[in-house]
């Protein structure tokens, strides 16, 4: 069924490698990851099969494993730090900017979300992704997790995709998952993870803790659920994700002061 297709490319999430590999095993294809936005209309970057110079035999590395490849032409893509928007050096974490022909004009009778959004630098009218991210200096693009997805634990910021990412090398499929931040009074914010599936929380926890992980990027509880949020575009829902750790801390709380 796919022995036609020229390229495959995915996008909207992030692509786990796991699913890169069992792809090319089972039908000996390589998925490209590319990179875009509803406000880009939609599309940023996007890795391309690699090509060869047949002046120099030299192969022209056009995808990088791990990265959402280069910016389609005519778009800039800046990396600059969040609060003063200034650029940041290559490899360098920051906030990714995007600006081209593709960036919407605004949001649709909401002058105030649409300035929270758009910057003009140099003359370049940019759209503010809210996605933290570097580019190397062979210009691809690699996103580290949304500014929105991290957890701030004793002064320490967590990527909280990152933590995720590590969660499923410990199970694999044993479990579905999905961590959220939520507030504590004494260390700031802690980790929550939700999962479906057959062990039990304290078989969760105990794994975690026998783990590499460090113990600031370990979850500090763990819920079972029936089912893990998910949007209409089959997305996480990460807000009612969060409300449900929020909720199932409540009622053990209650239980425990009972």
């Amino acid at each position: 069924m796919f022995g036609s297709l020229r390229m495959v490319v995915a996008g909207a999430e992030k692509l786990k490698p796991e699913i890169r590999r069992s792809f090319k095993e089972k039908f000996g294809i390589d998925i490209l990851e590319g990179y875009g936005t509803t406000e880009t209309s939609p599309v940023v970057s996007c890795n391309m099969p690699n090509a060869l110079d047949l002046d120099t035999m030299k192969v022209i590395v056009c995808n990088k494993e791990g990265s959402v490849g280069q910016p389609i032409p005519g778009t800039i893509i800046k990396i600059v730090d969040p609060d003063s928007l200034e650029s940041l050096s290559a490899n360098e974490d920051g906030l990714i900017l995007v600006g081209g022909s593709q960036v919407m004009k605004g949001y649709l009778n909401d002058p105030e979300k649409t300035k929270e959004v758009i910057v003009e630098l140099g003359g370049v009218r940019y759209y503010k992704t809210g996605d933290k991210g570097h580019i190397d200096e062979d210009g691809f693009l690699s996103i580290v997790d949304r500014y929105s997805r991290f957890a701030k634990i004793g002064g320490e910021m967590i990527s909280l995709g990152q933590v995720e990412t590590l969660i499923d090398k410990i199970f694999g499929d044993e479990i579905s998952s999905v961590v959220v931040a939520i507030e504590d009074e004494k260390k700031g914010e802690q980790i929550a993870l939700l999962y479906n599936g057959q062990l039990s929380s304290q078989d969760v926890q105990k794994r975690i803790k026998e783990s590499t992980m460090i113990p600031l990027m370990q979850p500090s509880f763990s819920f079972y659920v029936e089912d893990l949020p998910k949007l209409a575009s089959g997305k996480t829902d990460f807000k009612k994700a969060k409300e449900m750790a929020v909720s199932h801390l409540s009622i053990e709380n209650n239980k425990r002061d009972n």
